[in-house]
């Protein structure tokens, strides 16, 4: 039976170094551009997301680091970290205002677990009720089609939530590519400092103004850190 969630597509384009996202209709099986993403193999922003339809603009980027087994993101403007909860487990935390539920504008404490066969890698995002509400397949042998992403659950179709999604899921995604290849990151996993990040800290974001429109953007006089990170 075929899915009805909606999905992207992920297929990297190697002459251009870029992937090309596309949302895929359940109905017609047909592909509808979304996004570009560019790939910097040798800086420390290593994905920049682009929409489709306007290649200049800029709606978010993956950063993955060397050392430390936690990569950091950027999404519309606020930052934030994709923090290991286990070291020698895929088990990740990120928070999320676009999940929240909270009438203080508290963010959600995300988690990401992984599963792999012989065909797929598979990341699968739980929002704080463990309920999933997304997945990303990695495609383990092909060079071109990197993935896919299936969206689940009552915000599968909210556009903020679904760039989210692709912005923290793509880079965990490399994070752990990175991690399994790179010698430097199994010293970083040993004295890596894992555990949730400190939701109550982070800055609060209501939900809604007076007019029922959604603030995106993290209040200007904050001042607190993106990783939150609990002592």
């Amino acid at each position: 039976m075929q899915s009805s969630n909606t999905v992207y597509e992920v297929d990297f384009k190697w002459k251009k170094m870029k992937a090309l996202v596309s949302e895929k209709d359940p109905q017609t099986n047909t592909s509808t551009p979304k996004y570009i993403v560019d790939y910097h193999a040798f800086k420390c922003t290593a994905l920049v997301f682009h929409p489709y339809e306007d290649p200049e603009a800029v709606i978010g980027t993956g950063t993955l680091h060397p050392v430390t087994i936690h990569a950091t993101y950027e999404l519309h403007g606020q930052k934030g970290t994709i923090k290991a909860l286990k070291r020698f487990m895929t088990s990740y935390t990120h928070l999320s205002y676009n999940y929240s539920n909270s009438p203080d504008g508290t963010p959600a404490a995300m988690t990401w677990t992984s599963g792999s066969s012989f065909k797929t890698w598979d990341f699968i995002c739980l929002d704080e009720q463990e309920s999933a509400v997304a997945k990303f397949s990695a495609n383990c042998w092909s060079l071109n089609n990197i993935g896919c992403v299936e969206f689940l659950g009552p915000k599968a179709n909210d556009p903020a939530a679904r760039e989210e999604i692709l912005v923290t899921g793509m880079t965990l995604f490399y994070q752990m590519v990175l991690r399994a290849t790179n010698f430097l990151n199994f010293g970083g996993a040993i004295f890596a400092r894992a555990g949730p990040l400190d939701k109550e800290a982070a800055p609060k974001r209501p939900m809604e103004n007076a007019d029922g429109k959604s603030i995106r953007e993290l209040e200007a006089t904050s001042g607190i850190d993106p990783g939150f990170e609990k002592p």
